[in-house]
């Protein structure tokens, strides 16, 4: 049975991101902070377990595992209002007539329905879901050939690598699991890596969107560098390491919901 993330309490929706943007939360910790029982949030913590969504450990819980993401359908909705508010700011710096590819993502999903407006755009997707949202502007929509995975409508294998090499694009737009404090781009699956990493390598300017539980989030298989990413477009402002990182890469960063007083140097 698919999980609802509508069986969510407010709670337990809140220690899920708190757990995601500290990499780890003791009990007592989340006791204090919402001003409950630790027996309460045993209880929040061992439903976010039991859907995947985060880890049980000795005195806490951790994020979800580093080798398995998240069910596809629970991810549609986690921080959906966030992802829309990403995509309609990336979509400001997309111009019309342009090229572009979108990856498997559900971030970028939304960046696609951002795109309803923009005209004459050609699009290249290895992602059923954007290509049949797409398909309903004035665009041309090229979807890559291989092997299509039930679970999200992403395409991905060997005939998918070699199509997306045919192409030089003006933007790519694509989504990750996690980003490492080292700057490293990650993700759960080889095959959906070597895609993106095709993408990276074919498109003139790479457009990063992630929502904020990305940050310091574990995932096994290395995507690329944070300093081959040309933006950045997230709905909270990174933690400090990471804004550091940015700015010696000169990777630009945009922000829904910055802090009241960021540093302009860095907020672009």
């Amino acid at each position: 049975m698919k999980f609802n993330l509508e069986s969510l309490s407010k709670r337990q929706r809140e220690i899920f991101n708190i757990v995601n943007e500290r990499g780890f939360t003791p009990i007592e910790s989340l006791a204090q902070h919402f001003e409950v029982t630790p027996q309460t949030i045993r209880r929040d913590i061992n439903k976010l377990c039991k859907n995947n969504l985060l880890q049980r450990f000795h005195g806490g819980a951790g994020r979800a595992s580093s080798v398995e993401n998240v069910d596809y359908s629970a991810r549609r909705n986690i921080l959906h209002q966030e992802k829309r508010l990403i995509a309609e700011m990336v979509a400001k710096h997309i111009p019309e007539h342009a090229s572009m590819f979108i990856n498997i993502g559900t971030t970028t999903e939304e960046v696609a329905k951002a795109l309803a407006n923009h005209k004459s755009l050609r699009i290249i997707t290895n992602n059923l879901n954007v290509a049949q949202t797409m398909s309903n502007n004035d665009c041309e929509v090229i979807v890559a050939g291989g092997m299509v995975r039930q679970r999200d409508k992403g395409i991905t294998g060997e005939a998918t690598v070699e199509f997306i090499k045919q192409f030089k694009v003006d933007y790519g737009i694509i989504g990750v699991s996690g980003i490492d404090e080292d700057g490293t781009l990650l993700d759960y699956d080889y095959h959906e890596v070597r895609v993106a990493r095709e993408i990276i390598n074919n498109a003139r300017n790479i457009f990063l969107v992630t929502d904020h539980t990305k940050f310091n989030r574990n995932a096994m298989v290395r995507i690329a560098d944070l300093g081959e990413i040309d933006a950045i477009f997230t709905d909270k402002r990174p933690p400090q390491v990471f804004c550091d990182l940015m700015k010696s890469k000169e990777v630009e960063l945009y922000v829904t919901d910055p802090d009241p007083d960021p540093d302009p140097e860095e907020e672009q």
